[in-house]
């Protein structure tokens, strides 16, 4: 069987839980991803808050519903609401900051002509209406040279797809290996990018939708997989880094594959719904629990993978800024570090859905 201490060296094992405290603001320029630091320790934040999406059996957004109409269960038992808001796009965009949308273009995982067509693609829907946006929208690029990332967002869509045009994605510089072993560099280096990013995300206060192109990095889990102690380990802290992260940072994942009607159908673009549910502890962690697919589902996004359209499902991504509402409650007491609890959001409504984050670690604290 394959071990990853085998493939990982020593450096990679450490958690990719927290890069430098001074992470310096997104720049046009390349900037290689910087190696991963060990996590200080954080005060407890004992109330969570969740971003809820509402829709009917058409997908339609539901407006008008009040705190009582929610319920809100944390590993089944009720929980108290402690404040509760209802936000459409108006008040999306009155929001200080408002509700922005950030748009990443991975040029590491897919194709060169994968991504010339997401180029057409995504270029498409910044020109719609005359290149007016409904939201603030900004632009990382993701590929073996490094990452760029614009540094302020913007509704002028002319501006930036005239941006675009200035990053270079279709050119691979890394020659990279194949096979198993350039699986993992991906992986690393897809990790290591989303921790950059969520870690300059938790800075700035603020929903973001974060729609990320791309079949996603490899899951690299199977029979033939097999995990050293110190792996499990690594992989759970890390788990645990990203789940948090994210729901720090106010991110919503939004995973659509750019391989469109060439992968639907195909085991691939399922498999990851295997490792959806929430790790518990080191010894059942595994790297498809990090997989692009599973962080958006958990995040309360969604996973698109089923059309050529892309122009299409990112204007249905970016929708979910248009109703939503905002909840939040206590969390558990924890008996443990990392202990990880499920969420549940239900409304008293027939024929309705919510869709939220689907849980979160908590940390003991004291009474």
């Amino acid at each position: 069987m394959r071990r990853f201490s085998r493939l990982f060296p020593l450096y990679l094992i450490l958690p990719l839980v927290s890069l430098a405290q001074n992470t310096p603001p997104p720049q046009l320029q390349p900037r290689s991803a910087e190696p991963a630091k060990a996590p200080s320790p954080a005060p407890v934040d004992r109330q969570i808050q969740l971003d809820v999406q509402v829709t009917d059996k058409a997908g339609t957004p539901v407006r008008g519903l009040q705190k009582q109409d929610f319920t809100l269960l944390n590993d089944k038992r009720p929980q108290s609401i402690l404040s509760f808001q209802a936000v459409d796009r108006a008040a999306a965009l009155a929001n200080d900051p408002p509700v922005e949308v950030v748009l990443v273009v991975d040029a590491v995982n897919a194709p060169y002509q994968v991504v010339s067509y997401e180029r057409s693609e995504l270029k498409k829907f910044l020109l719609q209406n005359g290149g007016k946006l409904a939201l603030p929208t900004s632009l990382m690029v993701f590929s073996d040279s490094g990452t760029e990332m614009q540094k302020t967002s913007s509704r002028d869509g002319n501006a930036l797809s005239a941006l675009y045009d200035q990053y270079e994605t279709g050119l691979r510089i890394v020659n990279r290996s194949q096979g198993f072993w350039g699986a993992t560099e991906r992986l690393d280096m897809s990790l290591k990018t989303l921790n950059s990013f969520i870690e300059y995300e938790k800075t700035r206060p603020g929903r973001k939708l974060m729609v990320w192109f791309s079949p996603g990095w490899p899951l690299l889990s199977g029979p033939n997989i097999e995990l050293t102690r110190k792996e499990e380990e690594y992989f759970f802290h890390t788990i645990v880094a990203v789940s948090d992260g994210l729901r720090q940072a106010r991110i919503t994942l939004y995973s659509i594959d750019p391989l469109g009607l060439a992968d639907a159908g195909g085991v691939r673009i399922t498999y990851y719904q295997e490792f959806l549910k929430g790790v518990t502890s080191a010894n059942r962690a595994m790297p498809a629990n990090l997989s692009l697919q599973v962080l958006a589902v958990q995040s309360g996004g969604r996973v698109l993978n089923s059309s050529n359209d892309l122009t299409a499902e990112i204007s249905e991504s970016v929708s979910d800024a248009n109703a939503f509402y905002v909840l939040s409650f206590e969390t558990a007491r924890a008996d443990r570090a990392n202990e990880y609890h499920a969420i549940t959001v239900t409304v008293d409504k027939p024929g309705v859905t919510a869709r939220t984050r689907t849980g979160y670690y908590a940390q003991p604290y004291a009474p």
